[in-house]
């Protein structure tokens, strides 16, 4: 019989753990506050780009690694996983390709001669951007891929508990043998972990937009992305150390004018308002195994930032390798 194992958190970290462990076998419960559409993986823009998270030289593998799964899940209609051309643009300055993503075939784009007839935020792009590059990435869309993950995890005979909050982690029920924490920025206090900060951020939810069929982002201030999705378009956002959960009438005010600035249309309706706080930690993702203080095993999973759905899969199999080696 395997081991029972306790996964805390069910944003995409855990839910990723969860279905590897569970379709091996093993006896899997996640235990968290939030879950679902409530959790900070529900307010991502969750498409697939290393962003805010260290150390590069484990970040950029285990991103790879994902990337390749997240291609063959897009070919299956109910995973809500799309392939869509992510156009990395830069105010002032010219944008440095990254080597990873040379080898995944980004292309280097010419601003100068891009036609305004293909698509309608093209008119403004020459005036607004310096410089940018393409690259065709994996798209998850939350409002469907978070519901699947649950799902595939439901069907592997795992099972979800909500409204649970631990003070430390040996509060987790000795029964269960390993415990897996995948508990985002709850783990600053659940370990607790000093190193782990809020860094806060808002999107607007807006109704689809007409031919636009890419998404488009800037990561020069203001911070701004436009990504369109099977049923409506993300629009951000902002990246500020805070642990305010509230939506901020002027955050929102702003995403709305910039992104319709670089779209060149009019401000849309806001359908919904969503902040997350990604889990960023100042020395690097923790991925390790660990001893609790009642001798069962911890694996730490968290501290992506803002590379939850980036690192997923990567982190997964990871933490599974580790579990297997302490059995």
């Amino acid at each position: 019989m395997k081991e029972r194992v306790a996964i805390l958190g069910a944003g995409v970290s855990g839910l990723t753990s969860a279905v590897l462990f569970a379709q091996r076998g093993y006896r899997v419960s996640i235990f968290a506050e939030e879950v679902g559409q409530s959790t900070t993986s529900g307010a991502a823009a969750a498409i697939w780009f290393p962003y805010d998270a260290e150390p590069v030289d484990k970040v950029i593998p285990w991103a790879l690694e994902t990337y390749k799964i997240l291609v063959d899940l897009s070919r299956d209609s109910r995973s809500g996983i799309s392939m869509l051309e992510l156009r990395n643009f830069s105010r002032a300055s010219e944008i440095q390709i990254p080597a990873w993503a040379i080898p995944l075939g980004a292309r280097r784009m010419d601003l100068s001669v891009m036609s305004s007839k293909v698509e309608t935020f093209l008119t403004v792009l020459p005036s607004v951007f310096a410089s940018g590059f393409a690259l065709t990435v994996p798209l998850m869309d939350t409002t469907i891929y978070i519901d699947y993950l649950a799902n595939r995890f439901g069907s592997a005979g795992g099972e979800i508990n909500g409204n649970r909050r631990f003070e430390k982690l040996e509060d987790v029920d000795r029964s269960f043998d390993l415990v897996i924490n995948c508990a985002g920025i709850g783990a600053r206090e659940l370990v607790p972990d000093v190193d782990l900060e809020p860094h806060r951020g808002q999107v607007a939810i807006v109704p689809k937009i007409d031919n636009l069929t890419c998404a488009v982002v800037c990561d020069d201030a203001p911070l701004m992305y436009a990504v369109p999705r099977t049923n409506d378009c993300l629009f951000g956002g902002t990246n500020e150390l805070s642990g305010n959960l509230d939506a901020d009438p002027i955050s929102t005010s702003r995403i709305l004018t910039e992104c319709s600035r670089v779209l060149n249309i009019d401000k849309p309706r806001v359908l919904v308002e969503r902040v997350g706080l990604r889990p960023f930690r100042k020395s690097g993702v923790r991925l390790e195994r660990d001893l609790l203080r009642d001798g069962r095993t911890v694996i730490h999973n968290y501290g992506h930032g803002g590379s939850g759905f980036t690192l997923s899969w990567g982190c997964a199999r990871t933490v599974l390798r580790l579990a297997s080696e302490s059995a």
